[in-house]
């Protein structure tokens, strides 16, 4: 049986706890994202404390911590479908200028305009005679990550914690943290 089927684990004369459910961890990391036009961003480090199984992560974090004991160091690599998802070829549409703002309509950035009460939002990929080429997905969509991490410490959570962590955990889903 692995260390990783169990609560603790023996290095030497110390008893390190693995990350489990309802454990209360800390990580430091640093990220790199790329945008789907190969721009690379680097993010600065950062230390992040959650209580693991309740405040809910990507799932390639929550499987690579899983059994992870502190000192231990991770690269993540993160699919698009974890962050925004993915860039979705149909999408991209060639529509009519007719409607459109021309001021607005200019190639490489992005057209907002409310019509009957809601946003229409495209980024314009190419300006023609009576038409433009727009890309409807999320400016977000297509984005990856790497995540450079190091587990700094397990401990069991308090009661106290684990029932705060469920409550913002709640006000997150429903868009309120």
């Amino acid at each position: 049986m692995g260390y990783r089927n169990m609560r603790y684990w023996r290095s030497g004369e110390k008893m390190k706890q693995c990350i489990d459910l309802d454990k209360k961890v800390t990580i430091t990391f640093t990220m790199k994202t790329y945008l789907p036009d190969g721009t690379v961003a680097e993010q600065p480090r950062r230390t992040y404390t959650f209580i693991y199984g309740v405040e809910s992560q990507i799932p390639s974090l929550e499987e690579a911590l899983k059994g992870a004991i502190p000192g231990e160091k991770k690269t993540i690599e993160v699919p698009p479908a974890e962050l925004y998802g993915e860039h979705d070829p149909s999408l991209i549409r060639e529509i009519p200028k007719a409607g459109l703002i021309r001021q607005r309509v200019k190639q490489g950035k992005y057209y907002r305009q409310m019509k009957r009460g809601s946003l229409v939002s495209f980024k314009v990929l190419e300006v023609k005679g009576e038409s433009v080429v727009a890309d409807f997905n999320p400016p977000t969509a297509g984005i990856s990550a790497t995540v450079d991490l190091e587990v700094i410490a397990v401990t069991d959570a308090t009661q106290k914690e684990i029932s705060a962590a469920m409550e913002a955990q709640t006000r997150r889903q429903i868009g309120c943290g």
